[in-house]
């Protein structure tokens, strides 16, 4: 429709009133950016807009960039419209965008979760009279236990294998989960190690002020007998690789949402899966659409067929955009 604030393109999602895209995933003027993950902030783009919480990892992976910021809450004009960034509880800094135009708000998710994990700032429901919603996880199946519940788990893994004298290699994505389970870890049952992409997003939040427990890089001098019982917090690429079988006969596990579907468990081949995701589950995507008041949805990454079937059900307009974001998948790596 001609009149809608935004419109999907080829490039991604376009505001012809503010003449900008949100997420593009090919190169444009400007870029209203909704975190740093590689599929959402891409190279090539004019200029950049993003919270000052996402901006030195976007640099750190992007170069040097012609990058803005902007902080929660603030209203920034943009051509015809009023633009302002909002919490979405995904990684730090990471946002969704409201735009408003002649009385009509939009408001982009980019990716969120709803459960406060004590780490990013927390997601705020925004009203709107449409929202354009990721649904990574848009299946009943997908309901998260309590952070406190799997950070248990974590723990009593690790410890079980440290008293055997074992290593424990923990897969996760270096942007948000590794930082989000370091912040859960028990530093007393043992040293924790990080895989190089890990560490080197730990220093650009540690310098953003946020807290982290001591980790320890893992270098091609690193000599596991002088870390028993360790965490090694590893990339998911570098798990079953030579850098991780230095480590010897070590448990590996998997930190996803992914975890939850046995069928994915099994084919990662980890002694452990742990159900841990940075996306909003079945009841927390239904919980953040209702807080909006929206009656359009527009869905995105995901199960959209389904997830778009259910909301019509409940007396949704919704409607599917076709995105190029992977939302979270077993292999997603923050390019160094």
């Amino acid at each position: 429709m001609t009149d809608d604030v935004l419109i999907c393109t080829d490039r991604g999602l376009y505001c012809p009133g503010g003449d900008f895209f949100i997420d593009p995933w090919r190169p444009v003027d400007r870029a209203l950016i909704t975190h740093g993950h590689a599929d959402h902030a891409r190279p090539g783009h004019g200029s950049y807009l993003a919270t000052p919480a996402a901006a030195p990892v976007m640099r750190h992976r992007l170069g040097d960039i012609t990058l803005a910021t902007i902080a929660y809450g603030e209203v920034r004009r943009i051509g015809d419209v009023s633009v302002s960034f909002h919490p979405a509880g995904h990684v730090p800094g990471s946002a969704q965008i409201r735009v408003e135009q002649a009385g009509q708000v939009w408001v982009v998710s980019g990716d969120y979760k709803i459960e406060p994990d004590g780490f990013c700032e927390p997601f705020e429901p925004v009203p709107c009279h449409a929202f354009i919603t990721e649904c990574t996880f848009g299946l009943p199946i997908f309901t998260w236990q309590p952070q406190a519940v799997v950070a248990e788990q974590v723990n009593q893994w690790w410890a079980a294998n440290a008293a055997e004298g074992r290593a424990s290699i923990l897969g996760a994505y270096a942007l948000g989960k590794a930082q989000r389970l370091l912040s859960v870890l028990d530093p007393e049952i043992g040293p924790i190690l990080t895989h190089g992409a890990v560490e080197n997003t730990n220093e650009i939040l540690r310098a953003q002020g946020l807290i982290l427990p001591d980790t320890i890089r893992v270098t091609p001098e690193t000599n596991p007998k002088d870390h028993p019982g360790a965490l090694v917090l590893a990339t998911p690429s570098a798990l079953g690789t030579p850098w991780a079988r230095r480590f010897g006969a070590a448990s590996d596990g998997f930190a996803s949402g992914w975890m939850a579907l046995r069928g994915v468990r099994r084919r990662r081949a980890a002694d452990r899966g742990f159900v841990m995701s940075d996306h909003a589950d079945w009841p927390g995507l239904n919980t953040a659409i209702r807080a909006t008041g929206a009656e359009r949805v527009l869905v995105t990454h995901g199960y959209t067929t389904v997830f778009r079937r259910w909301l019509e059900d409940q007396g949704y307009n919704a409607q599917i955009v076709q995105t190029d974001f992977t939302g979270e998948s077993l292999d997603e790596e923050d390019p160094e």
